[in-house]
């Protein structure tokens, strides 16, 4: 039996690819699964433009599930029968300012030297593109291989996808304990008793930490980073923007745009060290709106549909916290802050690839528990 703590999408995406390999299952999650980081995110694919420098390691996993993601979505689709509406028109971050574009060539001359396809292009060209955005705008980049996805279909598919394959699901079922005995998991205690395991696999998000019966020096350093978001509601027939949007960084943080196929446009987004706190804030939205509001002016016309925050759960360097641990079959697939959506894929594939076969894939290898270990 292998038991997996969360049923988020990394959770969900571990577990449907064990149970389509004929292993036995079971997710838990501490409420509805998939409610969480997942439900709360934009659900965008996008490693080229969303490339920092101090993320080079990084880079390499981010787009190898990048290439992954449009047969995770055709396979997920079938088996689910729920479209989940990848969309591959790109993604634009643009310019409104002399200063806006001068950061934009410093990012084309960082992403060019990893190899990445990005291109700069002028303002009549992203007007072309983008005819309703604020008519000032100077440049853009654009990356034609950043896609996005509608995440809480995806979430929805998944969860249809896994028990189709074979696997059980308890929601609103809690975790208290991991059991580990001589060295070795031997399986959870719940609110409802006691689960024998040979793997315990812990996708927990920002809460991975809560779970008790980890040994300290192998608790994974995960934090909650809340971000909040808006939803507005705009006419499915009257299109105002077609490809993913960001917009110039501001005092108050970058802002994004991201429109989904039912009319709605994703609104998005802030960065607080906040704990578990997961109020929407006045100042939140203002930011928000602001920085929209500059990339596309019509928005305060349109009505809200949604506001709400989530949770990222962010490892201390940022990037995701994979595989095993010297703990005989505890493993973690935790720690992937702003990219769990897109390292879906991979998580899942690298997850499952260790259970079978007793190895980690050499792209994941960087991402294990011991780097953090050593440090201790």
């Amino acid at each position: 039996m292998i038991v997996i703590v969360g049923g988020g999408i990394i959770g969900l995406s571990v577990g449907w690819y064990l149970a389509c390999r004929g292993e036995r299952t079971v997710v838990y999650d501490r409420a509805e699964a998939g409610r969480a980081a997942t439900w709360a995110s934009a659900g965008m694919l996008a490693p080229n433009l969303e490339a920092e420098p101090g993320e080079e390691k990084l880079l390499p996993l981010l787009l190898e599930s990048r290439r992954m993601w449009e047969d995770f979505a055709r396979t997920l689709e079938e088996t689910s029968s729920i479209t989940v509406n990848y969309r591959r028109e790109g993604t634009l971050l643009i310019a409104l300012t002399w200063d806006d574009v001068e950061r934009l060539r410093f990012q084309l001359g960082f992403q060019k030297s990893l190899g990445l396809d990005v291109e700069l292009i002028d303002g009549e060209k992203v007007l072309e593109m983008e005819p309703n955005i604020n008519r000032n705008v100077m440049a853009a980049l654009y990356s034609r291989s950043d896609h996005q996805v509608d995440n809480r279909r995806v979430v929805q598919a998944l969860k249809v996808a896994y028990l189709r394959s074979g696997g059980v699901l308890k929601e609103w079922v809690t975790v208290n304990r991991i059991v580990i005995e001589g060295g070795e998991v031997s399986g959870v205690f719940t609110e409802n008793g006691f689960e024998r395991a040979e793997y315990v696999v812990l996708a927990a998000g920002a809460w991975v930490r809560e779970l008790d019966g980890i040994p300290e020096m192998l608790r994974p350093p995960v934090r909650p980073v809340k971000g909040q978001m808006i939803s507005l509601k705009t006419n499915p027939g009257n299109i105002l923007v077609r490809h993913v949007i960001w917009g110039p960084m501001r005092n108050w943080g970058p802002v994004y745009i991201v429109p989904r196929l039912d009319g709605r446009l994703i609104l998005g987004t802030t960065v607080e060290e906040m704990g578990f706190d997961t109020s929407v804030t006045a100042g939140g939205l203002m930011n928000i709106l602001r920085g929209c509001w500059e990339i596309l002016p019509s928005i305060v016309d349109l009505p809200v549909d949604e506001v709400w925050a989530g949770l990222r759960p962010g490892s201390r360097d940022d990037a995701p916290i994979l595989g095993p641990t010297p703990v005989k079959g505890l493993i973690m697939a935790t720690g992937h802050y702003r990219n769990g959506i897109l390292l879906a894929p991979i998580t899942a594939e690298a997850i499952t690839r260790y259970i079978l076969s007793g190895e980690l894939p050499e792209i994941a290898k960087p991402f294990t528990i011991e780097r953090f270990v050593k440090c201790q």
